[in-house]
């Protein structure tokens, strides 16, 4: 008599198939092969960077060198525009696992570490090599540690953001502080930022980066300061006469990872992920660099007058603001003078 099998029921053949199936599966995961996608380390970053600008185009350096040295380790996932967290909220989002890397400014670290906010005074950095010497010596190392200890994160590498020039609706004779007298300055809202303003010896005029275009046209604004590749990118040189080369913020971003995440990390994979943000910081810094020497030629064919002013005036006034203010008195003492000695 044939036997049938039971409604529902799996032929033996089948079972054994599925056995071998099972056994062979968990034989390659033990091996780690198949299962290197789900024990891959997520590394979600967020920046408020547009695509074409190198603080954007750095993270994909860094994406690709991690790749090469650290084959199926990370699952490194790229989130541009402020689109996974707005500027200024990274902080908090690392502070809860929800984001593992970022780059900030100094004004954000300075909000959570008082002294650090002698980075975002005028005239403490010269250029572009006086940061890096600084922030990748002993003053560096003391700070960053400061920054590790208040708000969990570890900086990684710095970048230079720019230097920030003024930028003006009509042309006028600037030499000292004093000739931007009554000049209504954009600069952006937080308090540190107006007090540079006003140590410029402009009137500081807070206005939103999206309105400052319209603001410079119509007139409600007098200028605006920016690192020259913004100025660019913004199209402010269509509404604007003059740029003063005053250089008064040689500006930072700091590539910042979690400590959450460094504290599941081994040894070789925390060193591969400094290697791979020092590769990002020095293509973002070659690449700013390069731009930036080559647009004073490309403004002046715009049309617009381009001047320098009398840089020690500029530095000795803002210098002094700063050092008579209540921002002097939460910076380590002596730490102005190994800054400006630093070469």
């Amino acid at each position: 008599m044939k036997t049938h099998p039971t409604p529902g029921a799996r032929p033996a053949h089948l079972n054994r198939r599925s056995l071998l199936g099972a056994s062979a599966a968990a034989a390659l995961t033990a091996s780690g092969l198949p299962a290197l996608a789900q024990s891959k380390t997520v590394l979600r970053i967020s920046t408020p960077a547009v695509p074409d600008d190198w603080h954007a185009r750095m993270w994909t350096v860094f994406k690709d060198t991690l790749e090469k040295s650290a084959p199926g380790e990370f699952d490194v996932q790229i989130n541009l525009n402020g689109a996974l967290f707005k500027q200024g909220t990274e902080p908090t989002a690392m502070a809860r696992g929800n984001l593992e890397l970022t780059s900030i400014s100094a004004f954000d670290i300075a909000k959570q570490v008082p002294e650090f906010s002698i980075f975002t005074a005028g005239y403490i950095i010269r250029d572009p090599a006086h940061q890096q010497k600084v922030f990748n010596g002993p003053i560096g190392a003391e700070m960053f540690k400061a920054v590790a200890d208040k708000m969990d994160i570890t900086v990684l590498n710095t970048c230079y953001l720019g230097t920030r020039q003024l930028n003006l609706r009509d042309t006028r004779s600037v030499k000292t502080p004093a000739d931007l007298k009554g000049v209504k300055l954009r600069m952006p809202g937080s308090k540190e930022w107006l007090f540079l303003g006003e140590a410029l010896g402009a009137t500081a005029t807070p206005l939103a980066f999206g309105e400052v275009y319209l603001g410079l046209k119509s007139g409600t604004i007098d200028g605006q300061d920016n690192p020259l590749p913004t100025v660019r990118a913004a199209k402010f040189y269509e509404v604007t006469k003059q740029l003063v080369l005053t250089g008064h913020l040689v500006d930072a971003q700091f590539i910042v990872v979690s400590n959450k995440l460094l504290a599941g990390l081994g040894a070789a994979q925390r060193q591969k992920l400094q290697a791979a943000a020092l590769a990002a910081s020095q293509f973002n810094n070659e690449n700013r660099i390069k731009e930036e020497s080559q647009l004073v030629e490309f403004f002046k064919k715009e049309g617009l007058q381009v001047s320098t002013p009398d840089l020690d005036a500029f530095h000795k006034t803002v210098q002094a603001a700063y050092q008579n203010s209540d921002y002097a008195k939460i910076w380590p003492k002596g730490l102005l003078d190994r800054i400006n000695a630093a070469k």
